[in-house]
Protein backbone atom coordinates (compact mmCIF):
# COMPACT_ATOMS: atom_id res chain seq x y z
CA UNK A 1 0.00 0.00 0.00
CA UNK A 2 2.79 2.40 0.97
CA UNK A 3 4.67 1.50 -2.22
CA UNK A 4 1.61 2.25 -4.35
CA UNK A 5 1.09 5.62 -2.66
CA UNK A 6 4.76 6.45 -3.14
CA UNK A 7 4.59 5.59 -6.84
CA UNK A 8 1.42 7.64 -7.25
CA UNK A 9 3.00 10.62 -5.51
CA UNK A 10 6.08 10.34 -7.74
CA UNK A 11 3.95 10.28 -10.91
CA UNK A 12 1.94 13.25 -9.64
CA UNK A 13 5.13 15.25 -9.09
CA UNK A 14 6.30 14.47 -12.64
CA UNK A 15 2.89 15.42 -14.06
CA UNK A 16 2.76 18.72 -12.19
CA UNK A 17 6.32 19.51 -13.21
CA UNK A 18 5.46 18.86 -16.85
CA UNK A 19 2.34 21.03 -16.67
CA UNK A 20 4.35 23.79 -15.00
CA UNK A 21 6.99 23.69 -17.73
CA UNK A 22 4.36 23.78 -20.44
CA UNK A 23 2.54 26.66 -18.76
CA UNK A 24 5.70 28.71 -19.04
CA UNK A 25 5.47 28.15 -22.79
CA UNK A 26 9.09 27.09 -23.23
CA UNK A 27 10.13 25.05 -26.24
CA UNK A 28 13.21 22.83 -26.47
CA UNK A 29 15.18 25.71 -27.94
CA UNK A 30 14.18 28.04 -25.13
CA UNK A 31 11.58 30.16 -26.98
CA UNK A 32 8.48 31.42 -25.20
CA UNK A 33 5.11 31.39 -26.96
CA UNK A 34 5.44 35.15 -27.41
CA UNK A 35 8.81 34.77 -29.14
CA UNK A 36 7.54 32.01 -31.43
CA UNK A 37 4.65 34.26 -32.49
CA UNK A 38 7.27 36.64 -33.87
CA UNK A 39 8.17 34.00 -36.47
CA UNK A 40 4.98 34.89 -38.35
CA UNK A 41 7.07 36.92 -40.76
CA UNK A 42 5.56 38.57 -43.83
CA UNK A 43 8.82 39.92 -45.18
CA UNK A 44 12.53 39.25 -44.67
CA UNK A 45 15.32 41.74 -45.42
CA UNK A 46 19.07 41.63 -45.90
CA UNK A 47 20.47 43.24 -42.77
CA UNK A 48 23.57 45.30 -42.14
CA UNK A 49 24.91 46.20 -38.68
CA UNK A 50 22.95 48.95 -36.93
CA UNK A 51 25.21 49.90 -34.01
CA UNK A 52 28.90 50.76 -34.01
CA UNK A 53 31.08 50.61 -30.90
CA UNK A 54 34.52 52.20 -31.30
CA UNK A 55 37.44 51.14 -29.11
CA UNK A 56 41.12 51.99 -28.86
CA UNK A 57 42.32 49.07 -31.02
CA UNK A 58 39.27 48.11 -33.06
CA UNK A 59 35.53 48.30 -33.30
CA UNK A 60 32.36 46.23 -33.04
CA UNK A 61 29.30 46.47 -35.25
CA UNK A 62 26.10 44.88 -33.97
CA UNK A 63 22.95 43.88 -35.83
CA UNK A 64 19.63 45.05 -34.39
CA UNK A 65 18.59 42.07 -32.26
CA UNK A 66 15.17 43.68 -31.71
CA UNK A 67 14.38 43.15 -35.40
CA UNK A 68 11.66 40.51 -35.86
CA UNK A 69 13.94 38.24 -37.90
CA UNK A 70 16.55 38.02 -35.15
CA UNK A 71 13.87 37.71 -32.48
CA UNK A 72 12.37 34.81 -34.43
CA UNK A 73 15.70 32.99 -34.59
CA UNK A 74 16.56 33.97 -31.01
CA UNK A 75 20.07 35.17 -31.88
CA UNK A 76 22.32 38.21 -31.57
CA UNK A 77 24.96 38.88 -34.25
CA UNK A 78 28.06 41.08 -34.23
CA UNK A 79 31.15 41.75 -36.34
CA UNK A 80 34.35 42.54 -34.43
CA UNK A 81 37.47 44.09 -35.96
CA UNK A 82 40.66 43.79 -33.89
CA UNK A 83 43.67 45.80 -35.04
CA UNK A 84 47.24 44.42 -34.84
CA UNK A 85 48.35 44.22 -31.18
CA UNK A 86 44.72 44.58 -30.17
CA UNK A 87 43.33 42.62 -27.22
CA UNK A 88 39.60 41.95 -26.93
CA UNK A 89 39.18 42.14 -23.17
CA UNK A 90 38.18 39.00 -21.22
CA UNK A 91 34.40 38.66 -21.04
CA UNK A 92 31.60 36.13 -20.91
CA UNK A 93 28.05 36.06 -22.26
CA UNK A 94 24.68 34.78 -21.06
CA UNK A 95 24.36 32.49 -24.09
CA UNK A 96 26.51 30.05 -26.06
CA UNK A 97 28.10 31.42 -29.22
CA UNK A 98 30.03 30.56 -32.35
CA UNK A 99 32.77 32.82 -33.70
CA UNK A 100 33.88 32.62 -37.33
CA UNK A 101 37.24 34.10 -38.34
CA UNK A 102 36.63 36.00 -41.58
CA UNK A 103 40.17 37.39 -41.82
CA UNK A 104 43.44 37.36 -39.92
CA UNK A 105 45.01 35.14 -37.30
CA UNK A 106 45.88 35.35 -33.63
CA UNK A 107 45.42 33.62 -30.31
CA UNK A 108 42.44 33.05 -28.06
CA UNK A 109 41.84 31.86 -24.53
CA UNK A 110 38.63 30.20 -23.36
CA UNK A 111 38.35 29.74 -19.60
CA UNK A 112 36.05 26.96 -18.47
CA UNK A 113 34.95 27.34 -14.83
CA UNK A 114 36.48 24.69 -12.59
CA UNK A 115 39.19 23.60 -15.03
CA UNK A 116 42.86 23.67 -13.94
CA UNK A 117 45.63 25.85 -15.33
CA UNK A 118 47.50 23.34 -17.45
CA UNK A 119 49.93 25.74 -19.15
CA UNK A 120 52.88 26.54 -16.88
CA UNK A 121 56.13 28.43 -17.27
CA UNK A 122 58.78 30.32 -15.41
CA UNK A 123 59.54 33.81 -16.76
CA UNK A 124 61.92 36.60 -15.91
CA UNK A 125 61.01 40.29 -15.79
CA UNK A 126 63.38 43.27 -15.54
CA UNK A 127 62.66 45.99 -12.95
CA UNK A 128 63.55 49.36 -14.45
CA UNK A 129 64.01 51.22 -11.15
CA UNK A 130 66.69 49.10 -9.51
CA UNK A 131 67.63 47.01 -12.57
CA UNK A 132 66.94 43.76 -10.73
CA UNK A 133 65.59 40.67 -12.40
CA UNK A 134 62.55 39.09 -10.84
CA UNK A 135 61.61 35.50 -11.63
CA UNK A 136 57.93 34.62 -11.51
CA UNK A 137 55.84 31.60 -12.33
CA UNK A 138 52.78 31.86 -14.56
CA UNK A 139 50.14 29.27 -15.25
CA UNK A 140 46.84 29.55 -17.06
CA UNK A 141 44.32 27.60 -19.07
CA UNK A 142 45.04 26.50 -22.63
CA UNK A 143 45.78 29.05 -25.35
CA UNK A 144 44.57 28.20 -28.85
CA UNK A 145 45.71 29.76 -32.10
CA UNK A 146 43.13 30.69 -34.73
CA UNK A 147 43.30 31.49 -38.44
CA UNK A 148 41.01 32.47 -41.29
CA UNK A 149 38.15 30.00 -41.69
CA UNK A 150 38.19 28.78 -38.07
CA UNK A 151 35.01 28.39 -36.03
CA UNK A 152 35.47 28.84 -32.26
CA UNK A 153 32.80 27.37 -29.95
CA UNK A 154 32.25 29.12 -26.61
CA UNK A 155 29.76 28.07 -23.96
CA UNK A 156 27.49 30.31 -21.90
CA UNK A 157 29.41 31.87 -19.02
CA UNK A 158 32.84 30.84 -20.36
CA UNK A 159 35.28 33.72 -20.16
CA UNK A 160 37.15 34.29 -23.42
CA UNK A 161 39.61 36.77 -24.91
CA UNK A 162 41.30 37.29 -28.30
CA UNK A 163 44.62 38.84 -29.23
CA UNK A 164 45.77 39.86 -32.70
CA UNK A 165 49.48 39.09 -33.01
CA UNK A 166 49.47 39.37 -36.80
CA UNK A 167 50.12 42.23 -39.20
CA UNK A 168 46.55 42.69 -40.46
CA UNK A 169 43.17 43.25 -38.84
CA UNK A 170 41.35 40.26 -37.41
CA UNK A 171 37.67 40.27 -38.47
CA UNK A 172 35.23 37.92 -36.76
CA UNK A 173 31.52 37.22 -37.04
CA UNK A 174 29.89 36.18 -33.77
CA UNK A 175 26.40 34.75 -33.35
CA UNK A 176 25.05 34.27 -29.81
CA UNK A 177 22.13 31.90 -29.36
CA UNK A 178 20.12 33.84 -26.77
CA UNK A 179 17.09 31.61 -27.43
CA UNK A 180 19.05 28.62 -26.12
CA UNK A 181 17.92 26.86 -22.92
CA UNK A 182 21.37 27.57 -21.47
CA UNK A 183 20.31 31.24 -21.28
CA UNK A 184 17.96 31.77 -18.35
CA UNK A 185 17.74 35.54 -18.92
CA UNK A 186 15.95 37.44 -21.69
CA UNK A 187 17.05 37.60 -25.33
CA UNK A 188 18.94 40.88 -24.92
CA UNK A 189 22.73 40.56 -25.39
CA UNK A 190 24.60 40.77 -22.09
CA UNK A 191 28.38 40.92 -22.23
CA UNK A 192 30.03 40.66 -18.80
CA UNK A 193 33.54 42.14 -19.01
CA UNK A 194 36.18 41.24 -16.42
CA UNK A 195 38.40 44.23 -17.17
CA UNK A 196 38.48 47.80 -18.44
CA UNK A 197 35.54 50.14 -18.76
CA UNK A 198 33.87 48.81 -21.94
CA UNK A 199 30.99 51.28 -21.86
CA UNK A 200 33.50 54.01 -22.68
CA UNK A 201 33.67 52.42 -26.11
CA UNK A 202 30.24 53.80 -26.90
CA UNK A 203 31.62 57.31 -26.65
CA UNK A 204 32.97 57.10 -30.19
CA UNK A 205 29.85 55.58 -31.71
CA UNK A 206 27.53 57.46 -33.99
CA UNK A 207 24.96 59.34 -31.95
CA UNK A 208 22.02 57.77 -33.73
CA UNK A 209 23.33 54.24 -33.30
CA UNK A 210 24.10 54.83 -29.64
CA UNK A 211 20.61 56.16 -28.95
CA UNK A 212 19.05 53.14 -30.66
CA UNK A 213 21.27 50.85 -28.62
CA UNK A 214 20.13 52.38 -25.37
CA UNK A 215 16.47 52.38 -26.42
CA UNK A 216 16.67 48.71 -27.33
CA UNK A 217 17.62 47.71 -23.80
CA UNK A 218 14.95 46.98 -21.25
CA UNK A 219 13.58 49.95 -19.36
CA UNK A 220 15.47 50.68 -16.20
CA UNK A 221 18.64 48.84 -17.17
CA UNK A 222 21.79 50.76 -16.23
CA UNK A 223 23.98 51.95 -19.09
CA UNK A 224 26.91 53.55 -17.27
CA UNK A 225 28.44 50.47 -15.66
CA UNK A 226 31.92 49.19 -16.51
CA UNK A 227 33.35 45.75 -15.84
CA UNK A 228 31.93 43.32 -13.29
CA UNK A 229 34.30 44.58 -10.55
CA UNK A 230 33.10 48.17 -11.02
CA UNK A 231 30.11 47.63 -8.75
CA UNK A 232 32.15 46.17 -5.89
CA UNK A 233 33.49 48.53 -3.24
CA UNK A 234 37.15 49.39 -3.47
CA UNK A 235 37.80 48.37 0.15
CA UNK A 236 36.31 44.92 -0.45
CA UNK A 237 38.54 44.38 -3.45
CA UNK A 238 41.58 45.37 -1.37
CA UNK A 239 40.63 42.74 1.22
CA UNK A 240 39.67 40.01 -1.27
CA UNK A 241 42.77 40.23 -3.51
CA UNK A 242 45.25 41.54 -0.93
CA UNK A 243 46.16 44.51 -3.12
CA UNK A 244 46.67 48.25 -2.65
CA UNK A 245 43.99 50.82 -3.41
CA UNK A 246 45.54 51.97 -6.67
CA UNK A 247 45.45 48.42 -8.04
CA UNK A 248 41.87 48.07 -6.82
CA UNK A 249 40.87 51.21 -8.73
CA UNK A 250 42.45 49.81 -11.89
CA UNK A 251 40.64 46.53 -11.31
CA UNK A 252 37.37 48.48 -11.25
CA UNK A 253 38.28 50.13 -14.56
CA UNK A 254 38.23 53.68 -13.21
CA UNK A 255 39.43 56.35 -15.67
CA UNK A 256 39.96 53.68 -18.34
CA UNK A 257 38.74 55.09 -21.66
CA UNK A 258 40.22 52.51 -24.01
CA UNK A 259 36.98 50.62 -24.63
CA UNK A 260 36.52 46.86 -25.01
CA UNK A 261 39.44 46.33 -27.44
CA UNK A 262 42.72 47.70 -26.07
CA UNK A 263 46.15 48.14 -27.61
CA UNK A 264 49.00 46.19 -26.03
CA UNK A 265 51.94 48.59 -26.08
CA UNK A 266 54.58 46.25 -24.69
CA UNK A 267 55.45 42.66 -25.57
CA UNK A 268 52.60 40.18 -25.18
CA UNK A 269 53.90 36.94 -23.67
CA UNK A 270 51.67 33.95 -23.02
CA UNK A 271 52.42 30.25 -22.99
CA UNK A 272 51.30 28.60 -26.20
CA UNK A 273 52.43 25.53 -28.13
CA UNK A 274 54.09 26.01 -31.54
CA UNK A 275 51.55 26.48 -34.32
CA UNK A 276 52.80 23.34 -36.09
CA UNK A 277 51.88 21.22 -33.09
CA UNK A 278 48.44 22.84 -33.03
CA UNK A 279 47.96 21.84 -36.67
CA UNK A 280 48.91 18.24 -35.86
CA UNK A 281 46.37 18.20 -33.05
CA UNK A 282 43.73 19.37 -35.51
CA UNK A 283 44.41 16.61 -38.02
CA UNK A 284 44.96 13.55 -35.86
CA UNK A 285 42.65 12.18 -33.17
CA UNK A 286 43.49 9.14 -31.07
CA UNK A 287 39.80 8.29 -30.75
CA UNK A 288 39.75 8.59 -26.97
CA UNK A 289 36.96 10.57 -25.35
CA UNK A 290 38.20 14.02 -24.36
CA UNK A 291 37.39 15.59 -21.03
CA UNK A 292 35.52 18.88 -20.89
CA UNK A 293 38.61 20.79 -19.84
CA UNK A 294 40.69 19.60 -22.79
CA UNK A 295 37.95 19.33 -25.39
CA UNK A 296 38.52 20.70 -28.85
CA UNK A 297 36.93 24.14 -29.39
CA UNK A 298 38.22 25.16 -32.84
CA UNK A 299 37.64 23.64 -36.27
CA UNK A 300 38.39 25.07 -39.70
CA UNK A 301 35.55 24.94 -42.24
CA UNK A 302 37.32 26.80 -45.06
CA UNK A 303 39.54 23.95 -46.24
CA UNK A 304 38.52 22.83 -49.76
CA UNK A 305 39.94 19.35 -49.15
CA UNK A 306 37.36 18.84 -46.37
CA UNK A 307 34.33 19.77 -48.47
CA UNK A 308 31.27 17.62 -47.83
CA UNK A 309 29.86 18.52 -51.25
CA UNK A 310 32.01 19.49 -54.22
CA UNK A 311 31.02 20.26 -57.80
CA UNK A 312 33.92 21.39 -60.05
CA UNK A 313 31.49 23.45 -62.14
CA UNK A 314 29.46 24.97 -59.28
CA UNK A 315 31.30 25.16 -55.96
CA UNK A 316 31.80 23.50 -52.59
CA UNK A 317 29.97 23.16 -49.28
CA UNK A 318 31.41 22.42 -45.81
CA UNK A 319 29.42 21.62 -42.68
CA UNK A 320 30.41 21.62 -39.02
CA UNK A 321 28.22 19.63 -36.62
CA UNK A 322 28.62 17.95 -33.24
CA UNK A 323 29.93 14.88 -35.09
CA UNK A 324 32.93 16.97 -36.18
CA UNK A 325 33.24 19.08 -33.02
CA UNK A 326 31.63 17.24 -30.05
CA UNK A 327 31.39 20.36 -27.85
CA UNK A 328 28.63 21.61 -30.19
CA UNK A 329 26.30 18.93 -28.81
CA UNK A 330 26.01 20.79 -25.50
CA UNK A 331 25.86 24.20 -27.22
CA UNK A 332 23.13 23.08 -29.68
CA UNK A 333 24.81 25.02 -32.50
CA UNK A 334 26.44 24.19 -35.84
CA UNK A 335 27.80 26.00 -38.89
CA UNK A 336 28.27 25.75 -42.64
CA UNK A 337 30.57 27.33 -45.19
CA UNK A 338 29.69 27.66 -48.87
CA UNK A 339 31.57 28.79 -51.98
CA UNK A 340 29.49 29.23 -55.13
CA UNK A 341 31.17 29.88 -58.48
CA UNK A 342 30.05 32.52 -60.97
CA UNK A 343 26.36 32.19 -61.98
CA UNK A 344 26.07 28.79 -60.25
CA UNK A 345 22.93 27.88 -58.31
CA UNK A 346 22.00 26.14 -55.08
CA UNK A 347 19.03 23.77 -55.18
CA UNK A 348 15.88 24.96 -53.38
CA UNK A 349 16.46 23.68 -49.85
CA UNK A 350 15.38 24.10 -46.24
CA UNK A 351 16.60 23.27 -42.74
CA UNK A 352 14.41 20.63 -41.12
CA UNK A 353 15.26 21.39 -37.51
CA UNK A 354 17.04 24.75 -37.25
CA UNK A 355 17.02 28.43 -38.07
CA UNK A 356 19.90 29.56 -40.28
CA UNK A 357 21.72 32.90 -40.00
CA UNK A 358 23.60 33.50 -43.26
CA UNK A 359 26.43 36.04 -43.63
CA UNK A 360 27.99 36.91 -47.01
CA UNK A 361 31.79 36.94 -46.81
CA UNK A 362 32.48 37.71 -50.49
CA UNK A 363 30.67 38.39 -53.78
CA UNK A 364 26.92 38.54 -54.19
CA UNK A 365 23.94 36.33 -55.00
CA UNK A 366 20.28 36.62 -55.81
CA UNK A 367 18.42 34.85 -53.01
CA UNK A 368 14.74 33.99 -52.84
CA UNK A 369 12.99 32.61 -49.74
CA UNK A 370 9.42 31.29 -49.54
CA UNK A 371 7.26 30.54 -46.50
CA UNK A 372 4.65 27.88 -45.78
CA UNK A 373 1.98 29.70 -47.80
CA UNK A 374 4.13 29.82 -50.92
CA UNK A 375 4.67 33.57 -50.58
CA UNK A 376 8.07 34.96 -51.54
CA UNK A 377 9.16 36.69 -48.33
CA UNK A 378 12.65 37.54 -49.61
CA UNK A 379 13.84 38.43 -53.12
CA UNK A 380 17.06 40.45 -53.03
CA UNK A 381 20.69 40.48 -54.07
CA UNK A 382 22.75 39.80 -50.95
CA UNK A 383 26.23 41.32 -50.89
CA UNK A 384 29.38 41.11 -48.80
CA UNK A 385 28.79 42.22 -45.20
CA UNK A 386 25.04 41.57 -45.22
CA UNK A 387 23.18 39.02 -43.13
CA UNK A 388 19.94 37.12 -43.75
CA UNK A 389 17.92 35.10 -41.24
CA UNK A 390 16.25 32.03 -42.76
CA UNK A 391 13.60 30.56 -40.42
CA UNK A 392 13.24 26.81 -40.00
CA UNK A 393 11.56 25.04 -42.97
CA UNK A 394 11.50 28.20 -45.14
CA UNK A 395 12.70 27.29 -48.64
CA UNK A 396 15.74 29.16 -50.01
CA UNK A 397 17.38 29.21 -53.44
CA UNK A 398 20.63 31.02 -54.40
CA UNK A 399 22.07 32.20 -57.72
CA UNK A 400 25.61 33.57 -57.63
CA UNK A 401 26.58 36.78 -59.40
CA UNK A 402 29.50 37.46 -61.73
CA UNK A 403 32.00 37.48 -58.85
CA UNK A 404 30.68 34.30 -57.27
CA UNK A 405 29.22 34.05 -53.79
CA UNK A 406 30.76 32.93 -50.49
CA UNK A 407 28.99 32.65 -47.17
CA UNK A 408 29.08 31.28 -43.64
CA UNK A 409 25.87 30.29 -41.86
CA UNK A 410 25.15 29.54 -38.21
CA UNK A 411 22.40 27.03 -37.34
CA UNK A 412 20.46 26.70 -34.07
CA UNK A 413 20.89 22.92 -33.86
CA UNK A 414 24.08 20.92 -33.38
CA UNK A 415 23.02 18.47 -36.12
CA UNK A 416 21.07 20.68 -38.51
CA UNK A 417 19.44 18.57 -41.22
CA UNK A 418 18.81 19.80 -44.74
CA UNK A 419 16.19 18.85 -47.30
CA UNK A 420 16.43 19.65 -51.02
CA UNK A 421 13.66 20.03 -53.60
CA UNK A 422 15.71 19.46 -56.76
CA UNK A 423 18.61 17.17 -57.61
CA UNK A 424 19.65 13.59 -56.94
CA UNK A 425 18.73 13.51 -53.23
CA UNK A 426 15.64 15.74 -53.45
CA UNK A 427 12.05 15.14 -52.40
CA UNK A 428 10.94 15.08 -56.06
CA UNK A 429 13.52 12.40 -56.85
CA UNK A 430 12.01 10.18 -54.18
CA UNK A 431 8.42 10.48 -55.47
CA UNK A 432 6.90 8.05 -58.01
CA UNK A 433 6.56 9.60 -61.47
CA UNK A 434 2.77 9.12 -61.41
CA UNK A 435 2.50 11.05 -58.14
CA UNK A 436 4.45 13.93 -59.70
CA UNK A 437 2.35 13.80 -62.87
CA UNK A 438 -0.93 13.89 -60.94
CA UNK A 439 0.28 16.55 -58.50
CA UNK A 440 1.50 19.02 -61.13
CA UNK A 441 -0.84 18.05 -63.98
CA UNK A 442 2.02 17.09 -66.28
CA UNK A 443 2.70 14.05 -68.46
CA UNK A 444 4.76 11.12 -67.24
CA UNK A 445 7.59 12.21 -69.55
CA UNK A 446 7.59 15.68 -68.01
CA UNK A 447 7.43 14.11 -64.56
CA UNK A 448 10.51 12.02 -65.33
CA UNK A 449 12.37 15.10 -66.52
CA UNK A 450 11.51 16.86 -63.24
CA UNK A 451 12.91 13.87 -61.37
CA UNK A 452 16.07 13.17 -63.34
CA UNK A 453 17.18 16.32 -65.18
CA UNK A 454 19.63 17.21 -62.39
CA UNK A 455 22.12 14.62 -61.16
CA UNK A 456 23.87 17.01 -58.76
CA UNK A 457 22.98 16.98 -55.07
CA UNK A 458 23.03 20.65 -53.98
CA UNK A 459 25.10 22.95 -56.21
CA UNK A 460 24.11 23.28 -59.87
CA UNK A 461 25.96 24.67 -62.86
CA UNK A 462 23.93 27.33 -64.68
CA UNK A 463 22.41 26.02 -67.94
CA UNK A 464 19.79 27.93 -69.86
CA UNK A 465 19.61 31.34 -68.18
CA UNK A 466 21.92 34.10 -69.33
CA UNK A 467 24.39 35.36 -66.71
CA UNK A 468 22.75 37.62 -64.17
CA UNK A 469 24.05 41.16 -63.92
CA UNK A 470 24.06 42.31 -60.31
CA UNK A 471 22.39 45.61 -59.57
CA UNK A 472 24.71 48.45 -58.72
Amino acid sequence: MNTSLLSLSFLLIIFLGTVSARSRGQSEHGFSQEDQAQCQLQRLNAQEPTFRIQAEAGESRIWDWKDDQFRCAGVVAARHTINPRGLFLPSYSNAPLLMYIVKGNGMSGVLMPGCPETFQSSQESQQQDDEKSTRFHDQHQKIRRFRQGDVIAIGAGWTHWCYNDGNEDVVTIVVEDTGNNLNQLDQNPRKFFLAGNPQQGFGGAEQQGREKYYQAHQKGEKQNAGNVFHGIEEELLVQIFGIDRETARKLRGEDDKRGHIVRVEQGFKVISPPSRREEQERRFDNGLEETVCSTKLIENINDPSRADIFNPQAGRFNTLTSYDLPILKSLKLSAERGVLYRNALVSPHYKLNAHSILYCTRGDAKIQITDQSGSCVFDEVVREGQMVVVPQNFVMVKEAGEQGFEWVAFRTNDVAMQGTLAGRTSALRGLPADVIAASYRVSREQAMRLKTNREETLMFESRSRSPRVAAA
